[in-house]
């Protein structure tokens, strides 16, 4: 039975790096569900990367601050599709280069360069593709954090930015429903093991921590927000629009957790 229904829809996949990348367990589970995907990566490297890893899958170069080479993509896709049945937005850079500083002291060119291809391409893309979406039945997937209150010192401006993108998310969702039924949605993890993270300055010993807050004592695992984002694209999901879809394995309701509170207290 097929219940997700996406056999034979064609997706296109952004941000694929590497077999850890949320982007590539997403495309694993869309291939597993019948779906042809249409792989868009920043570089050539990548490129060559992914062809390894999905050979009978187009694979194409853009990169989102490149308006140009977004048309270009556009270009591409229509020479293999003529209907794009959803989208998967798993983009997102920081220049950590410099190491942590304090927030106040976050470069302008940092986050202007965070902002631009971490959020404001979900809505260069999808205006770029938005006659090639399925009007009735096209979803576009964005991965975004957990929560973006939580002030972790160490990722810094990458939180406002990802707080930016899930504005946008209701925004696009809003300006998309004034001619089709495209839903944008976000799924929202809590923190993943990834070649991304690992960039991150003290990353692990947060993600430690983070996993003990958990209410299972254990992590999200990358398959599990991949799913998530399979969901939110099959028509099964129909109802869900302009949403993020926390997974957090239960810590943003495990604050006060006894074993936490325990070892602070010995």
């Amino acid at each position: 039975m097929d219940f997700l229904q996406l056999e034979g829809k064609d997706v296109l996949v952004l941000g694929v790096a590497n077999r850890k990348s949320v982007a590539w367990k997403t495309a694993q589970l869309l291939m597993e569900a019948g779906a042809r995907v249409i792989f868009s990566v920043r570089s050539q490297d990548r490129a060559d990367t992914v062809s390894k890893l999905a050979p009978d899958s187009p694979v194409f170069v853009c990169d989102v601050e490149n308006q140009d080479e977004i048309d270009r993509l556009r270009d591409n896709i229509a020479q293999v599709t003529s209907t794009l049945h959803g989208i998967v937005h798993s983009v997102a850079f920081a220049d950590y280069s410099s190491g942590w500083l304090p927030f106040h002291e976050t470069p302008r060119s940092a986050f202007l360069q965070a902002v631009d291809i971490s959020c404001f391409s979900l809505t260069a893309v999808a205006n770029v593709l938005k006659d090639q979406l399925d009007p009735r039945h096209g979803s576009v997937v964005t991965i975004s954090i957990s929560t973006t209150r939580m002030a972790a010192e160490n990722y810094g401006y990458m939180a406002p930015v990802k707080a930016a993108l899930d504005s946008s998310v209701c925004f696009l969702a809003k300006s998309f429903s004034k001619f089709s039924s495209i839903r944008f949605n976000a799924v929202c993890p809590g923190l993943l093991k990834t070649s991304a993270s690992a960039g991150i300055p003290g990353y692990a010993d947060s993600y430690l921590f983070a996993e003990q807050a958990t209410l299972r004592k254990q992590g999200v695992q990358t398959d599990e927000v991949a799913s998530a984002v399979v969901f939110l694209l099959s028509p099964r999901s129909s109802g869900i629009n302009s949403q993020g879809i926390v997974l957090d394995a239960g810590m943003s309701t495990n604050y006060f957790d006894d074993e936490i509170i325990g070892r602070c207290g010995s």
